[in-house]
């Protein structure tokens, strides 16, 4: 039977680009906030919540901190000594690649730097980043942790989600109304989810979701803080090469109030 003409997709989801005025405004919120804060720091994110970042944001409520990418940063703290909103603050230009974001707070910087020194969190991957470990489901009834567990601590998976399995690849089957997932026919091990370094697609994700196996970990590291009163920059990681041409590139950065 042919496909009736009348039959449209509507797409439910609408991503609204930046105007001109919202990124005027970040601009401006940026330079004003120069002469207001003793130090302004620059941060890089792994693995990006921004359920994570919003504790940050309320656990320094004290603080302004602007997150994303590098071309309106950089010229909002001018990246030459002449363009610079304040002594020395263009230095951190060098520091401004990827997924990188800017605090500006009046408190010690040791104390910062030892608030995110044990910040970190656990999360499931997501689709295109690399797994940090192999994970293997060993042969055998199937488990609610895939082997992550011992045996005698763990549950067995609930029936209902056989067929999922079963849909993403596993081989899995029905033994006495339990998953059973069959051996690798050439080496008699189980099925190997992922192994350590190799790109995820959405089909593993998912994988380890059922089996609740997180993977991937938050982190805010600290790159490099300005201080008003000397006008110097202290380093704290070193910069990605190549971070001073990349902030010239054309991208865009989202404030986070």
């Amino acid at each position: 039977m042919p496909k009736s003409k009348r039959a449209r997709t509507f797409h439910l989801t609408q991503v609204t680009k930046k105007t001109r005025e919202q990124k005027e405004k970040l601009f401006t919120n940026i330079r004003e906030c120069v002469p207001k804060y003793e130090h302004c720091f620059v941060f890089s994110i792994d693995n990006m919540r921004n359920s994570y970042l919003k504790d940050i944001r309320h656990e320094l409520s004290d603080c302004r901190l602007f997150f994303g990418k590098t071309k309106l940063t950089a010229r909002a703290l001018g990246t030459t000594p002449e363009e610079s909103q304040a002594d020395g603050i263009h230095l951190l230009t060098r520091y401004l690649s990827g997924s990188v974001g800017l605090l500006f707070t009046n408190r010690d910087p040791s104390s910062i730097i030892s608030y995110f020194s044990t910040l970190t969190q656990v999360d499931f991957a997501r689709a295109g980043t690399r797994a940090t470990r192999t994970v293997v489901v060993p042969p055998g009834p199937l488990m609610s942790t895939g082997g992550e567990v011992p045996a005698e601590h763990d549950v067995p998976v609930t029936h209902t989600l056989e067929p999922e399995f079963r849909k993403l690849g596993l081989p899995t089957r029905m033994v006495s109304g339990k998953v059973v997932l069959g051996a690798d026919e050439e080496t008699g091990a189980g099925y190997t989810v992922c192994r350590e370094g190799e790109v995820l697609d959405s089909r593993q994700t998912r994988v380890l979701k059922l089996f609740s196996v997180c993977t991937a970990e938050f982190r805010v590291q600290l790159m490099a803080y300005w201080t008003k009163g000397t006008g110097e920059v202290t380093e704290l990681a070193k910069p990605v090469e190549g971070a001073a041409a990349a902030a010239g590139e054309e991208d865009e950065m989202s404030e986070d109030e």
